[in-house]
């Protein structure tokens, strides 16, 4: 790291007090700088007479004298010169003001040439080293007293100890060059080049700017070089940084401090720097939250903030549009299409078909049933329905009768016509709270469904009959549990199974049941209320509720329990019918009725004969 530049503080404060007729300073007197690294390169050649010698060692013992001398405060070395150069004694030579100024009083003069560019090689080389006691950070400064002009050059020389920061005083005495002064002394040359007419006033030097020299503002007055704040204090100055910057090793220039970098913060995305600081921020499509730290999706779609006629798909800070099932999205990208089902695909109606939002229907003409296959017609509809049964699993019912629970269920779906087109079936169990054991879209068999019934878990605890309508009505017979649209009138029947009393409201749900076009059973054992089953079951009362006192006697029951409703005759009726045989019964019995007429009537006729026969018999005798 190079030097600092060395103000003119430290060297004029070191001068002030040169050689002067005022009395000999005391340390009261003392002009005290901040630390510096003074070196004296005083010519010896044979031009500098004795007595003139003597006078440049006044000159230095008497700067001496009001300096602070310390290896922590000024430390000096004296270099001599003539036709070779000599050190003295260096910078760490010397801790105490005595020991220095009897090291200057043994000084011997060289008497010889004047190598001026060779002293300066040899202090910017060697005296001015860590070896030689120089500190880093701590100017370096060299006074070089002159009585005549260099005899090698000095230039080039001098430049180069300039630009590794030593700021070089020039002080030229009666015949001493000009020209070569200003070429070794640093810039202002007002500042650092002096020539006097005589060694004996060679104290004028110090005179000339005593007043000015102590108390000197450096940040002022020197190019200090600071890259943000120069701070002075008496003969020296440091660099400063701003808030937020550090800094750098060279002891003026500044970096900032770039805490994202160092990451030291708590964004969750994106850290903005600045200096010593930081701000947050988020990715497109994202929003800064108000802890200033985390980030969240801007959801145009649930912000309402989109044009799509019916689906908006949201992805952070964006959206597309989409359309329902059965529609397709317009070149808008925005508007929807209802695709017409029944002109697009192979629907197979056999009269007529429907179009719905992204399906169809097919429709019969009037006096004719739409078939099985949702798509023929004719004049008899196939039995099925879509029947879920609810059973009580509370604990009053126990283990062992639950399994003849699950007995009675599996005769129910024995005597049903199960198929994914014919009867579907669902199971709920209920106790204090209400399970889905299977929907009406889950078996497709009667095997299937007799199985997954065996395997059903007794739930115990209480009786939440209400609870359990409200689930039947609002899950169970939903299309999304396999109930076939309301539009195909298929019958919808519920079949309630219970042993006690419910221990919440069935009022409003048993009723909402029935509204809802839900044919509704009620089955009680034991302890199960009567009045309660009634207001479950659907009209005529006395034809859809059963009751028995004993669990062993269900299995009789599910023997006479019949669900397959014909429409237009059985009006309700529990037994089971045929509705194909609905009005092929009524020609059975006429053809059967008129088959036993004329039965009758030939054995009449053979009566009347046997009774010819017999007189005949008769009258022979």
């Amino acid at each position: 790291m190079g030097k600092f530049r060395a103000p003119c503080l430290f060297v004029l404060l070191s001068l002030a007090v040169l050689v002067t007729a005022r009395p000999k300073a005391g340390p009261e007197q003392k002009c005290k700088s901040g630390p510096v690294d003074l070196v004296f390169l005083i010519d010896s050649s044979r031009s500098v007479r004795p007595h003139e010698f003597e006078t440049m060692r006044k000159f230095m013992i008497d700067i001496l004298d009001t300096l602070d001398i310390g290896l922590n405060a000024t430390r000096v070395g004296v270099v001599q010169y003539s036709s070779q150069v000599r050190s003295e004694f260096s910078l760490k030579t010397h801790a105490k003001l005595d020991s220095m100024v009897k090291g200057i009083n043994q000084i011997i003069p060289l008497a010889q040439g004047t190598m001026t560019g060779l002293a300066i090689r040899y202090v910017m080389n060697e005296a001015f080293t860590a070896a030689a006691g120089d500190r880093p950070k701590v100017p370096n400064v060299a006074v070089i007293v002159t009585d005549g002009r260099p005899q090698d050059r000095v230039a080039e020389v001098a430049a180069e100890a300039r630009e590794k920061g030593i700021e070089i005083y020039a002080v030229g005495v009666a015949r001493a060059d000009m020209t070569s002064l200003r070429a070794m002394a640093s810039p202002p040359f007002e500042d650092h080049v002096f020539l006097v007419e005589s060694f004996d006033l060679i104290h004028q030097f110090g005179l000339q700017f005593q007043d000015k020299l102590c108390g000197m503002d450096l940040c002022l007055e020197s190019d200090h070089g600071c890259e943000h704040i120069c701070e002075s204090s008496p003969g020296s100055y440091q660099c400063l940084c701003l808030p937020g910057y550090t800094l750098n090793e060279d002891g003026k220039t500044c970096t900032a401090i770039d805490l994202c970098a160092e990451g030291k913060h708590n964004c969750e995305q994106i850290c903005v720097s600045s200096p010593g600081s930081f701000t947050c921020d988020c990715n497109k499509g994202y929003k800064l939250n108000d802890d200033k730290r985390s980030c969240s999706t801007i959801d145009l779609c649930a912000e309402g903030k989109h044009d799509c006629e019916q689906i908006c798909i949201s992805a952070p800070g964006v959206f597309s549009c989409d359309c329902n099932k059965g529609f397709k999205l317009n070149q808008d990208k925005k508007t929807c299409t209802n695709m017409d089902m029944c002109n697009t695909v192979e629907h197979g109606c056999e009269h007529q078909c429907v179009n719905t939002p992204g399906s169809y229907y097919c429709v019969c003409p009037e006096g004719q049933l739409l078939q099985e296959d949702g798509k023929s017609c004719g004049t008899c509809k196939s039995a099925n329905i879509d029947l879920v049964l609810l059973i009580d699993g509370s604990k009053s019912v126990r283990p062992q009768n639950f399994e003849l629970v699950k007995k009675f269920v599996n005769q129910v779906v024995d005597s049903l016509d199960v198929s994914a087109h014919g009867t579907r079936v669902g199971l709920v169990q209920y106790s204090s709270r209400v399970r889905t054991e299977f929907s009406l879209n889950t078996f497709h068999t009667a095997e299937e469904i007799k199985a997954a019934v065996m395997k059903v878990d007794y739930m115990e605890k209480g009786t939440m009959t209400g609870l359990a309508l409200k689930h039947m009505l609002e899950n169970s017979f939903s299309e999304a549990e396999g109930a076939r649209p309301a539009s195909r009138n298929i019958p919808r029947v519920g079949l309630v199974f219970t042993d006690g009393r419910s221990q919440d409201d069935i009022t409003e749900y048993a009723k909402k049941a029935k509204e809802a076009g839900i044919t509704m059973y009620a089955v009680g054992v034991g302890k199960a209320v009567e009045d309660e089953l009634r207001e479950i079951a659907s009209d005529p009362v006395e034809k859809h509720f059963y009751y028995t006192t004993d669990f062993s006697a269900i299995s009789t029951i599910a023997e006479n329990l019949k669900l397959n409703v014909c429409p237009e005759e059985s009006l309700g009726e529990i037994e089971v019918k045929d509705p194909c045989a609905c009005e092929s019964l009524v020609e059975f019995q006429q053809a059967t009725m008129s088959s036993l007429e004329q039965i009758t009537q030939k054995l009449a006729g053979m009566t009347v004969r046997l009774e010819q026969l017999e007189n005949q018999l008769l009258s022979r005798k």
